[in-house]
């Protein structure tokens, strides 16, 4: 009995003390300082994504010569691709393998993304809430051009300018049409998906998509004549038409409204469609933009009558011509900012940043910026506007740099030929100014190179800028700069108690070390993917 009762203390005493030590330990790791914590209610209500990040960066890969693809996700608050731990090398969205993922449509207050695959031409759908595939978008009937994707998703809309076809995906009816439009290769639509502009390359005529009344022809063929229309589908019981935009102006009755239309820009309120005309660089004759009224381009708004103007009301409001060029745009609400290129007397082209009020309806200023083809345009933190372009060294920057070397010269910002340019807008007494990034001089005693060198080495040039997005209140902008990651600071003072570069207020332009965020592959296109609004990309 003794030694019984003894072992019992013993066997007691041990749980007593494993228990404590449990105890212990568990109160040490709550104690602890936790690495990845969300607040109690998320904001808007959005999920906690698997990662367990809050600033996420999306970034199309591909790589094998474009046979395989991902989606990587980057921490863009501590800049970094793996984990604190390290325990996690990389995250990526779950279920993505198409190769080439060239365009990212992002739509982070509905937690969701768009990804087309160039190599495929299929679109994918993403859960930003499960940072997986939710499934396929179409399928469309040719590789597309251009994409555009209002945020009801109600429809996906498609150019597909090798097939000559405006592909309509009607999410509503599960059903995919295909409208002809020889050359189109421009598609866009407003967030309320009530207007559909599309562009036909080398031509000045602008195209939208309208929705014919139910039963209301029997055949395509008796709805094309009866509207205009340059198409209608299908064939029987046509849905969708595309018919040309009915713009006069009347002062000038029966000149051409546009000249060389690439894209549209719709304004902050929903009043305004303001259309980009190229112009010079696109083969046209003047650059400028034509504002339209949306309310006579809807296109659940048709008329059913004989007559004309009716039947396709005129939409025009104004036009602006713009000098400096215009292929791309973007509004704070009181300007538009436009960005293009000018033909010089040397027969290249030279990028501009022109400013037009928005309440004179008036070009305000004109900056010079990189030169190439602007695709990119995003206002970002610290009063902060970055323009993004492709081809940029083929212009008057190129030229000029080329002359200054030739000449024995170091070469200056005016040749400098990057693909970036990070505009510090107006403010008080302090007006406009622009700066490629990154900096570079070439020649003389001290060049400058750039800070981190792609995998080609180029000491002076990153290549095309192909992908931009705002990490927004983190005074950065991430982008996809000649196939990889770089990341640079707007000029605000960085607060954010995980970025490594916190109390410090680095200059805006200025580039982040990107080797924690490089990827394995080429980077084609990047996407904010925990913005408050959808307009950080």
């Amino acid at each position: 009995m003794t030694n019984r009762s003894l072992s019992t203390q013993s066997l007691r005493a041990q749980i007593f003390c494993g228990l404590l030590i449990a105890a212990v330990t568990l109160g040490l790791t709550a104690c602890g300082q936790q690495l990845y914590k969300f607040p109690q209610f998320t904001f808007a209500n959005r999920p906690i994504p698997p990662s367990k990040l809050a600033t996420r960066v999306m970034v199309g890969v591909t790589a094998n010569g474009g046979t395989t693809g991902s989606l990587q996700i980057l921490d863009a608050n501590r800049d970094l691709r793996n984990n604190v731990q390290n325990t996690k090398m990389s995250f990526s969205i779950s279920g993505y393998s198409s190769g080439f993922p060239n365009l990212i449509l992002n739509f982070p207050s509905e937690i969701t993304g768009y990804v087309y695959s160039n190599t495929l031409g299929d679109v994918q759908a993403i859960n930003y809430g499960t940072e997986a595939v939710s499934g396929p978008v179409g399928p469309f009937p040719a590789k597309s051009t251009s994409i555009a994707v209002p945020p009801t998703f109600a429809h996906v809309y498609s150019a597909e300018e090798g097939a000559g076809l405006l592909g309509v995906v009607d999410n509503t009816t599960g059903r995919t049409y295909a409208l002809n439009l020889p050359n189109v290769f421009q598609v866009v639509v407003n967030t309320g998906d009530t207007v559909v502009l599309a562009m036909v390359r080398n031509s000045n005529s602008l195209y939208r998509v309208i929705k014919l009344n139910a039963n209301q022809y029997l055949t395509s063929t008796a709805a094309i004549a009866g509207i205009g229309a340059v198409d209608c589908q299908p064939f029987n019981l046509p849905i969708y038409c595309v018919i040309p935009v009915n713009s006069v102006n009347p002062a000038a009755p029966t000149a051409s409204t546009f000249d060389r239309p690439v894209g549209a820009y719709v304004s902050l309120d929903g009043s305004v469609v303001y259309v980009l005309n190229c112009g010079a660089e696109c083969g046209g004759t003047t650059s400028s933009v034509t504002y339209l009224s949306p309310g006579a381009l809807q296109v659940n708004s048709y008329t059913d009558s004989t007559t004309p103007a009716q039947q396709n009301p005129n939409s025009f409001l104004s036009n602006v011509p713009v000098k400096g060029g215009v292929t791309a745009a973007v509004s704070d609400g009181t300007t538009l900012y436009v960005a293009g290129q000018q033909l010089q007397p040397d027969g290249l082209f030279a990028g501009n940043l022109s400013t037009i009020s928005l309440a004179a309806n008036t070009v305000t200023s004109t900056t010079s910026i990189s030169d190439g083809s602007h695709t990119k345009i995003l206002l970002a933190d610290d009063n902060t506007l970055w323009i993004g372009s492709q081809l940029c060294a083929s212009g008057e920057r190129a030229a000029r740099a080329a002359q200054q070397i030739a000449a024995g010269q170091a070469t200056d910002q005016t040749a400098n030929y990057n693909c970036l340019t990070v505009v510090t807008l107006p403010s008080g007494s302090t007006g406009i100014s622009a700066a490629i990034v990154p900096a570079v001089t070439q020649n003389g005693p001290s060049p400058v190179v750039v800070p981190y060198p792609n995998t080609n080495q180029n000491q002076f040039y990153y290549g095309d800028l192909t992908g931009l997005c705002w990490v927004q209140g983190q005074h950065k902008v991430y982008t996809a700069y000649g196939g990889q990651v770089h990341a640079f600071y707007t000029g605000g003072t960085i607060t954010a108690p995980n970025d490594p570069a916190i109390g410090t207020t680095p200059a805006a332009g200025s580039e982040i070390n990107n080797a924690n965020i490089i990827v394995q592959g080429t980077a084609l296109d990047v996407a904010y993917m925990d913005a408050v609004t959808d307009a950080a990309n």
